[in-house]
């Protein structure tokens, strides 16, 4: 054992201090819910806001404290509704407005907010708006809402400039004028049934802020702002030499983006912030900013304006300790410098869930793109391991967590997905050299014999599910005490009880930093021991582990994590 000079936390440097202010966003659990594959009550194979109803005492076991619903608005699903064209209604695929407010009164009688997603970078090119502006012609106001340029060339035939989409080819699409002759082109750094909104018009501002009230007016508890860094582009749209994610490439750095991370994006939330805070309930707002470096994504969070902001630096980290500590303490400290919580995600729709992407062992050609049957397959059984290592250690961090749907069930990617199946624009528009984010999509299992394992009361499922996941429904690791479910019932229970959230962190002294993570937050260590050899548990009582306890030899501490209340 640790000598008993260690255990004196008082001792420690902190890293992080306990936040004075206590609302509930600075510590809260958020579960991320992707209404296409949740749960399918009206049997048609596609989630829908009744299956999420149906289930949110299921989720209330987990002691979240709010549920971030994935877009559920009309929508043509070019983009899995991320190409919306009404921000004031409901796909009929997933209900109607009345089944919305039944699915928020619900969730408000197990403690749990609802937070929507909110798109406005970009809608679908089926929305009323941009219709109008593909009638209006050129240099009309309703085509101001939109980002409408004359190509360049003879003709103009050639784009406006040279950026790409962020879905693979160019971000910019030719149209034909009313007329029937070649026209304007319009800017979609994501798919081309994604136009670009113009936020230099002030009738977008109006449009978005008429909308967020719309949604305030149900009673949402906020927003998660998709692709919120790019809604304001740089004057006069220059040509860029970096990649279409605004991150660095051969030279250029990400923070010379011309397309992401203006200054003029802060005024729109500013002004966004002050109509959330004329309405009772502590209502938030959530970045998904994809901003470099820390200290520059906190510009999001300062106090007048984001309450969160994605840590996307925490989703991408190696299974390597001392990068884990350099981010952890580089969000801590960057976001106490603006009396910010941070976040930490481990897995969201967007990205090859965790369970799968710590079980790589090989070189992938498309890290982070998606998996398929042609690549190297993951080793379930080590990324089980570190998921479940790498869960327990984040749960017990002071600051606001994530999960996705179906983390909690250890679900990996299907990574043998038949291309035929897979509809992520990513996968048509680069003809299969990217995969996508299907993988990450498929639909939960929920009963180990029940047609599509009983997501769907018809046996319909929009996505295949995986051989083997019949093993991992929640009715069959509901039973098991030793199940992935179980540990985090019991972290989640114990981060509550313990106040872990709203806690302190300081680096526990005594152990190999290169192999092992060790932290005090509060009167609890938290260890995760990424080495080959076993390590000694400080002197007190051991509340969780990710291994069966059964399997440790004695106070030894393979390669795995637990929290420790010190006596």
């Amino acid at each position: 054992m640790l000598s008993s000079v260690l255990h004196d936390s008082s001792a420690l440097a902190l890293v992080h201090p306990a936040p004075a202010d206590r609302e509930w966003w600075r510590s809260s659990v958020i579960y991320q819910i992707y209404p296409r594959s949740f749960r399918d009550l009206n049997g048609d194979g596609i989630g829908d806001l009744q299956g999420i109803t149906a289930e949110l005492g299921t989720l209330a076991e987990l002691d979240i404290d709010a549920v971030w619903l994935s877009p559920f608005y009309r929508s043509p699903q070019k983009d899995a509704g991320y190409d919306v064209a009404d921000y004031r209604s409901v796909d009929p695929m997933f209900g109607t407005l009345e089944d919305f407010d039944a699915l928020v009164s619900e969730a408000a009688g197990h403690g749990i907010r609802v937070i929507v997603d909110l798109v406005p970078n970009h809608c679908s090119d089926q929305h009323t708006l941009f219709q109008a502006a593909l009638a209006a012609g050129p240099g009309s106001p309703d085509r101001d809402l939109f980002i409408f340029r004359n190509g360049t060339g003879e003709h103009g035939n050639n784009p406006p400039n040279n950026w790409q989409s962020h879905f693979g080819g160019p971000a910019w699409t030719r149209i034909t004028e009313p007329d029937g002759t070649p026209g304007q082109w319009y800017l979609h750094l994501f798919d081309s049934s994604q136009p670009d909104f113009n936020w230099d018009s002030p009738a977008v501002h109006a449009e978005f802020e008429q909308t967020l009230r719309f949604w305030l007016d149900r009673g949402v508890g906020g927003f998660r702002v998709d692709v919120a860094h790019a809604l304001i582009k740089k004057s006069g749209l220059p040509d860029w030499g970096g990649r279409a994610d605004g991150s660095s490439s051969e030279g250029y750095p990400g923070a010379e983006a011309p397309m992401f991370g203006q200054p003029g994006i802060h005024d729109i939330y500013r002004s966004w912030r002050k109509i959330l805070d004329s309405y009772d309930g502590d209502r938030v707002l959530c970045a998904e900013a994809t901003i470099d470096p820390l200290d520059r994504l906190t510009d999001w969070v300062r106090a007048d304006e984001m309450h969160q902001t994605f840590n996307f630096a925490y989703l991408h980290h190696p299974w390597h300790a001392p990068a884990v500590r350099h981010v952890i303490e580089s969000s801590l400290r960057a976001f106490d410098k603006v009396g910010a919580p941070t976040t930490w995600v481990l897995s969201n729709h967007d990205v090859v869930r965790h369970a799968s992407r710590f079980g790589i062992t090989t070189h992938q050609e498309r890290p982070g793109d998606g998996i398929g049957s042609s690549d190297p397959q993951p080793d379930y059984g080590l990324g089980i391991s570190r998921a479940r290592a790498a869960t327990l250690l984040m749960l017990g961090l002071p600051g606001g967590v994530y999960l996705y749907q179906g983390e909690e069930l250890g679900l990996p990617d299907h990574t043998t997905l038949p291309d035929e199946y897979r509809q992520d624009p990513t996968f048509h528009r680069t003809e299969g050299a990217r995969l996508g984010r299907d993988g990450c999509r498929v639909p939960l299992p929920w009963t180990p014999d029940a047609p599509a394992l009983g997501f769907s009361d018809a046996g319909q499922a929009w996505l295949p599910q995986p051989e083997g996941w019949n093993a991992l429904a929640r009715g069959v690791q509901q039973a098991d005490p030793d199940s992935t479910l179980n540990l985090y019932r019991t972290a989640l229970e114990l981060r509550r009880s313990l106040d872990l959230g709203n806690g302190s962190l300081a680096w526990y002294p005594g152990y190999d930093p290169e192999s092992v993570l060790a932290f005090v937050n509060g009167g609890t260590a938290a260890l995760m021991n990424m080495g080959s050899d076993p390590v000694p548990l400080p002197d007190g009582e051991l509340v969780a582990c990710s291994i069966n306890g059964a399997v440790m030899d004695g106070d030894l501490l393979p390669n795995h994590s637990a929290w420790v209340r010190l006596s």
